[in-house]
This record gives C-alpha cells, sequence and structure tokens, in this order.
C-alpha cells in the first residue's frame, strides 16, 4: 500500500454526486463498503491487480446500496495504491464446502501488499489530478 497526497482528503461531499462524477472515472464502490465507511476504487492495469482506493467516512446520513435514495454526506480519506500478486491457477487445497459440491477453487492472494511499482503510483497521481481538476474543493 502506498499513501498519495490529495487535496481530496478531508472533503465532505454528497454521496450521490460524488458516486456520479467518480463512476464516469472508472471508479466503483468497493465490495467491503458498509453503513459507516467505504472507498471507491479504480484499476490501473488491465489485470486488475493493481488499484486506486478512496477511502471514505460516512459524517451523516446513510450509505444503503438497496435504497434508491441515498443521502450520505461522506469525507474523504487519504487515497492510496494496493496492488494484489495471486497465485495463478486453482488452488490445490480447495476445501469443500458446508452445502456439498461446491469448492472454493480459487488460491489467496500471495502477496496482498505487494512492492508497487513507480509507474503505478504516477499512473495513480495522474488520476487523482484529473479528479481534483474538476473538483470545485
Amino acid at each position: 500500500m502506498y499513501a498519495i497526497s490529495s487535496r481530496l482528503t478531508g472533503q465532505i461531499r454528497e454521496y450521490a454526486s460524488a458516486e456520479r462524477e467518480l463512476a464516469g472515472k472508472g471508479f466503483t464502490l468497493s465490495g467491503n463498503w458498509d453503513y459507516r465507511h467505504g472507498s471507491f476504487d479504480c484499476a490501473l492495469d488491465d489485470a486488475g491487480k493493481v488499484w486506486l482506493r478512496l477511502p471514505f467516512s460516512v459524517t451523516s446520513g446513510n450509505l444503503d446500496s438497496e435504497s434508491e435514495d441515498i443521502n450520505a454526506k461522506i469525507q474523504f480519506g487519504e487515497p492510496f495504491v494496493l496492488k494484489h500478486v495471486y497465485n495463478e491457477g486453482l488452488d490445490p487445497e480447495a476445501q469443500p464446502r458446508t452445502f456439498g459440491a461446491m469448492f472454493d477453487q480459487f488460491s489467496d492472494p500471495a502477496d496482498r501488499d505487494a512492492d508497487i511499482e513507480p509507474e503505478w503510483i504516477e499512473k495513480a497521481r495522474e488520476r487523482l489530478r484529473e479528479i481534483e481538476s474538476r473538483d470545485p474543493g
């Protein structure tokens, strides 16, 4: 993980408008969100191993993906780049699940916090500059 300074850090925004703007830049709400915090993620490579993450905390309202009227305000934390290096192929130690024939056949990441090459850090900075240049804050 590599933190990147940004004008975005500390800004408070309406979740809905931030989500719309960031979706136009290739970001999606990451799967690890809950009602109080989350992050917007953007893959920096075609393989989906290097990501720019924009973490946030909910400062008011509720973040609920099943509601069409998300009234949350969010405050951005410090952006960072992360890299996951995965073992290629099937997991030789796959175990059956409780419900029978379901198998967890995919390997765990070989290194969840792999070293990040300078080219990815620069690419992340470029993406942040694009967002900051459109951002009034």
